[in-house]
């Protein structure tokens, strides 16, 4: 599990108007981030169900449309 050690930032009144963290702890953030985006794209893409391609064919794909 991530833990971050935050901080907050509050106004007068003490209410909480944002968190500050380490620069390591914001990077470690985006990168579980970006693996839950692709748990999500994943799941969507299985749910739809149709045809799959390899790897492989995936790529010759892609360059293909590039090259268009």
């Amino acid at each position: 599990m991530l833990r971050i050690k935050e901080n907050f930032v509050v106004d007068k009144g003490g209410h909480a108007l944002g968190v500050l963290i380490d620069m390591k702890s914001y990077r470690k953030l985006l990168e579980e981030l970006e693996e839950l985006e692709d748990i999500r794209a994943y799941d969507e893409a299985k749910a739809m169900g149709g045809a799959s391609l390899s790897f492989e064919q995936g790529i010759k794909n892609v360059e293909r449309s590039r090259q268009k």
